[in-house]
């Protein structure tokens, strides 16, 4: 982790704890800062081995409302599920360590660690299902090991997903955390690396709040997204440090259900492919804040992506006081995301409101299905240097046009330089 990550991942901390006691937003609860539970039920100790049984036994019998904690050490196990109302405590010191044996992630059929024509073959290293309450928390490591040789092979979880990709196959490779059928899950302060896939995802999950957390993962580790919210209500991304191989942050709404009230506030992303919405959209989003960010690298940053195979109603979007460096599409709105794709589910986005957005240089692509299922985007203060590049089709463009630069097609302006526009962004949000 470099130093410049490190210190924006304290600075965060020292945010939450000081400057923004609660945060309200799209999100419909009220988010406080979480605090640890007041009563450990169990306190496991590495054993040098492999820690599975024993991990599991002591969140299979915690009583709801207590922890699991984990002091000091390694400890390396396998497939965990939690409990409902129970937290795991990973401590200062402590690595929880997912063991690189696809046997172990395995759903029955032998298709884990293989590239097959579906990829959900694996089990997830830490899921919630069907829980309410609880989850994790603590200022140790949670490491899924995507780097590591899998069962005894020459091949590591992120080859077999390189290996996938070029044979036009799907990787079947853990999630470091599933939270599924869910309500009112918490992950405070960890450090989540190296996850052999996702690093957090989720299907209908009723309020989720993630405070203080750093994703790491390399920038060449495919589908290794941060944080994925699928058909999910009043979710808080907050005060978090994320860098990943693909999607920083990917809000979806495929065929389980619709994402709605989700807000990603005070948040720090590096490399990766941006803080996106798609490309499932078929059952709608709507009602998302993203507020004081910056992104510092990624490929994309702020992103709409769908086409007609998957495409649905995207609507009320807000991104205010975002700051953008060294982009190739800092703005990436496009509705033909697979331009081959086949399909009746038309992507529509509306609604879509940019403010004190700055950046430097990139392309800024806001894109259109056809004349008669327009973007819809509203500009204030949205500014990037002369040479970033606006590319506009079949778009409904409200603006001031004065508060706009590099000047819309058609329009003159005259546009701030990259560095100025980025720090009169932090001045603007109360950085």
């Amino acid at each position: 982790m470099t130093k410049r990550f490190r210190n924006w991942a304290l600075l965060s901390t020292l945010i939450s704890m000081v400057v923004v006691p609660a945060a309200k937003a799209q999100d419909r609860r009220i988010i406080t800062e979480p605090v640890a539970p007041h009563t450990v039920c169990d306190r496991p100790v590495p054993s040098g081995k492999e820690d599975t049984t024993t991990l599991q036994d002591a969140i299979d019998q915690c009583p709801s409302g207590a922890a699991v904690y984990l002091g000091r050490g390694e400890f390396r196990s396998g497939p965990l599920e939690m409990k409902s109302g129970v937290t795991l405590w990973v401590g200062r010191g402590a690595i929880l360590i997912a063991i690189p044996e696809p046997a172990a992630y395995d759903k029955g059929l032998g298709q884990c660690g293989r590239v097959a024509g579906k990829g959900d073959g694996c089990r997830p290293f830490i899921s919630f299902s069907k829980t309410r309450g609880g989850g994790i928390y603590g200022e140790g490591i949670i490491d899924g090991q995507g780097g590591a040789t899998i069962g005894g092979g020459a091949e590591t979880w992120w080859q077999l997903a390189r290996r996938a990709q070029a044979e036009g196959g799907n990787q079947n490779a853990p999630r470091l955390i599933q939270i599924d059928h869910a309500q009112d899950i918490t992950l405070s302060g960890v450090t989540l690396r190296n996850s052999p896939n996702f690093h957090v995802a989720m299907n209908r999950v009723e309020g989720a709040t993630f405070w203080g957390l750093t994703i790491d993962s390399p920038a060449d580790a495919r589908n290794t997204d941060g944080i994925d919210p699928g058909a999910s209500q009043d979710v808080t991304i907050t005060h978090s440090s994320i860098r990943t191989g693909d999607d920083n942050v990917a809000i979806k709404a495929g065929d389980n259900g619709s994402s709605s009230h989700i807000s990603i506030i005070d948040n720090y992303f590096g490399w990766g492919h941006g803080m996106s919405i798609g490309s499932e959209v078929n059952s709608g989003v709507r009602d998302i804040l993203v507020r004081n960010l910056t992104l510092d690298g990624t490929t994309s940053g702020l992103r709409i992506k769908s086409d007609v195979s998957r495409g649905g109603l995207v609507e009320s979007v807000t991104y205010e006081y975002v700051c953008l460096r060294g982009n190739r599409w800092p703005l990436a709105f496009d509705t033909k995301y697979d331009p081959r794709a086949q399909g009746t589910r038309v992507p529509v986005y509306r609604q879509i409101v940019l403010r004190h957005v700055h950046g430097d240089t990139g392309v800024l692509l806001m894109r259109g299905l056809d004349e008669g299922h327009k973007l819809d985007v509203t500009l204030e203060d949205v500014r990037f240097a002369n040479s970033a590049t606006w590319q506009v089709e079949h778009a409904k463009v409200t603006a001031n046009h004065s508060d706009v630069s590099p000047p819309l097609p058609g329009r003159a302006t005259q546009p701030l330089r990259g560095s100025e526009v980025c720090s009169r962004a932090f001045r603007d949000g109360n950085r």
